[in-house]
């Protein structure tokens, strides 16, 4: 173990407070505090502009915090620690005080990782020894920041409720990057969002919010860096409190502590065009990976606190994340800096809400996935980050690990089943029926009995993990070969159809039919129950060419395209997204309780065969059942608007034909209607017109219609 040493200059030091962790400036000084239970001394370090390092040696230690307070010390200044005690792989300690490490609180850094500087501490190829260079200094820095700097002007939270939201998936850098509405310098970044194309664009299309894929600094794994490529969706997080430097135009302009201000300026933009914010967060695991891995923060601080350790031999991490560790979430200091850093991005930054990657990982206690796990008893009694909106990606890759509807109430999740439905059905799959009658009612069938709402299903046909949708209708086979791994990575089961042919075609029936099932994708996602999320770029035909695990791709394979827009598909989106929010029966906050309205001899859901029957229980089971209608009375809602008025609405009807056929299908005599008024076709972006109850009407092989009353019995 290296000896303490005297600072190079003599630096004023108090003791400082334990309390809040991290580097904290009060406007005279700044407060530093680390939490370290298994460290034997701690060195923090302070860095002029020239690189040049000053070592302060942190001599108090309160409940394992290591404080210091230092006067004269404000923002701006770039910091790192130094970390002693036993370097013992075999009992899961890898103290090495040659590496300087980052504050896992710091708010914002100076760069990002730079590998041939040093991030190891071991010797490559023989963990066992430490690495003895003083030199290694690899890991970015902390800056210390001021949090009084910007100016919310009043910001105000959209606050959307979750059965009226919309939201929409992006990549902060793939949506702006090649923008031409958008400053050239601006593009790829925080503030490339926030100009008035691109706010404008989101507005028109309808979202209500955007959900980023990570923001959170993370590491470019040098693996991809040794084949010429990036982490682009970077779900391998560094730095919990901080954001990345990568989409900061002040840190291309020299100053990366900007980008803090840049990001809540984004945020502030969003919120006055009526848009939330939504952060894709990765708490489950962390950039350093195995013990192969590079020791950058944590692994060096105390890894036994932070990181689940094989009991039986604690040289080795549990990976439920197949990315080479799992955060240890049992540990009540490694709870504090989850909840810390998401209630910092809620108070201090602003965010309306966080999809949580993993998130199985974190509710394990043991080795079973646990709903009362102590990470969601935490979250459900904390006042602030309850009341934002919370969405799970309930799976990881340990055993038991998928978890789909059984996440706690105030929790919503991604439906893969709602997906795996929904792509099988427009595939041509049959014997579907009982299930697609699930999914467009909000999947009752997950969510109904655990004290939860139709919202808590966020149903998506594609997200960034796997085809985009013109991909899930041209390709049925991945074609990854640009990632540099044979193909290899990626997802085999896509459950899509490509329509007969594989990949782009001159064949105009092949491309109309691509362009009416693109349609049905959308019409269902976007007119059933539940929360629906858009994946950025379907609304206009983005495609990855077939690529998808695009994770490494920045570049135009995963950019949005903007000279390349289906602006007739974009027209039907806007178009769709409007009517679901026209409607309140497109958007019910309750499930359908299938019970008669007003003593009528109607109930507020009635689902019709072709011939405008009824369906039998016989026909839920018949495996050729491939189409149906869906009645909505708008007067059996069971809600109020947000004055307490009753909430009522036309009466809808929904009409789906996933075969291969086209049917006559006969409009019903419900509800009192007489004259039924064709709202949308996926067949045709002009369609309209009025037809009578009783009549039929031909619903195309593979289309969607639409339908609401336009008169009936009464007037």
């Amino acid at each position: 173990m290296t000896t303490l040493t005297a600072p190079p200059t003599p630096v004023p030091m108090r003791p400082g407070r334990p309390f809040p962790l991290g580097a904290t400036w009060d406007g005279k000084g700044t407060n530093f505090a680390l939490y370290s239970e298994n460290a034997s001394g701690i060195e923090l370090c302070l860095f002029d502009e020239q690189g040049q390092e000053t070592r302060v040696p942190v001599r108090e230690q309160t409940a394992f915090v290591w404080h210091a307070y230092l006067p004269g010390v404000g923002p701006g200044q770039r910091y790192g620690y130094r970390v002693h005690g036993e370097y013992a792989p075999e009992k899961g300690l890898r103290f090495n005080p040659n590496v300087v490490l980052l504050d896992p609180y710091a708010r914002a850094l100076d760069g990002t990782e730079q590998f041939d500087r040093g991030v190891f501490g071991y010797v490559l190829g023989e963990d066992d020894s430490v690495m003895q260079q003083d030199e290694q200094r690899g890991a970015p820095l902390g800056i210390v920041t001021n949090p009084k700097s910007f100016d919310w002007q009043g910001d105000e939270r959209p606050n959307v409720p979750f059965h009226q939201s919309v939201i929409y998936e992006a990549h902060v850098k793939g949506l702006t990057m090649t923008h031409p509405g958008v400053p050239e310098e601006l593009r790829g970044t925080y503030a490339g969002v926030a100009t008035e194309p691109i706010l404008t664009y989101l507005k028109e299309l309808g979202i209500t919010a955007i959900e980023f894929m990570p923001v959170h600094q993370h590491v470019d794994d040098p693996f991809l860096l040794d084949k010429g490529l990036t982490n682009y969706w970077g779900y391998s997080t560094l730095a919990f409190f901080a954001p990345d430097v990568r989409y900061s135009a002040e840190a291309k302009k020299g100053n990366p502590a900007g980008a803090v201000d840049e990001f809540k300026a984004m945020v502030r933009a969003l919120h006055e065009a009526g848009i939330e914010v939504i952060l894709d967060v990765v708490y489950n695991h962390t950039a350093e990976g195995n013990h192969l891995g590079p020791t950058l923060s944590f692994k060096g601080i105390d890894n036994p606190t932070y990181y689940r350790l094989v009991a039986d031999d604690p040289r080795f991490y549990f990976d439920y994340t197949g990315t080479g560790n799992s955060l240890n979430v049992r540990h009540p200091q490694t709870l504090q800096l989850i909840m810390d850093s998401l209630r910092y991005w809620v108070s201090d930054m602003h965010v309306d809400g966080f999809r949580f990657d993993l998130a199985s990982t974190l509710a394990r206690g043991l080795h079973e996935v646990d709903q009362l796990s102590g990470f969601f008893t935490i979250i459900h009694q904390d006042p602030v980050i309850s009341q934002v909106k919370l969405i799970a990606e309930p799976w990881d890759v340990g055993e038991g690990g998928y978890q789909v509807g059984n996440f706690p109430v105030n929790w919503a999740e991604w439906n893969g089943i709602y997906r795996d439905d929904m792509r099988a059905f427009w595939k041509g799959d049959g014997g579907l029926a009982s299930e697609i009658g699930y999914r467009l009612t909000g999947s009752s069938d997950l969510y109904q009995f655990n004290g939860r709402k139709p919202y808590a299903s966020i149903n998506f046909v594609t997200a960034h993990d796997g085809f985009t949708l013109r991909d899930t209708v041209t390709y049925e086979q991945k074609h990854n070969e640009a990632n540099g791994e044979g193909n290899n990575d990626g997802h085999n089961h896509n459950i899509t159809w490509n329509c007969g042919v594989e990949g782009e075609t001159d064949d105009p029936a092949v491309n109309a039919l691509r362009a009416r099932q693109q349609r049905n994708f959308l019409a269902t996602l976007l007119l059933g129950q539940g929360t629906p999320m858009l994946l950025g770029g379907d609304e206009f035909g983005r495609t990855q060419g077939g690529n998808n695990n695009a994770y490494c791709q920045d570049n135009e394979i995963s950019w949005y395209n903007w000279n390349a827009l289906d602006e007739d598909l974009l027209a039907f989106t806007k178009k769709v997204i409007a009517l679901r929010k026209a409607h309140p029966a497109l958007h019910r906050r309750k499930f359908f309780s299938g019970r008669n309205i007003r003593g009528e001899d109607i109930r507020d859901l009635v689902w019709l065969r072709f011939d405008g029957q009824e369906m039998t229980d016989e026909d839920w089971s018949n495996p050729h059942t491939q189409s149906m209608g869906i009645f909505l009375d708008g007067g059996g809602l069971d809600d109020t608007d947000e004055r307490g008025r009753p909430l009522v609405d036309d009466h809808l009807l929904l009409l789906l034909n996933a075969s291969h056929v086209d049917l006559p299908f006969r409009l019903p005599n419900l509800g009192g209607c007489q004259t039924w008024e064709l709202l949308l076709d996926t067949t045709d972006d002009h369609a309209g017109g009025q037809a009578a109850a009783g009549s039929e009407t031909s619903l195309a092989s593979r289309s969607v219609k639409l339908y609401r009353c336009a008169q009936t019995q009464e007037g």
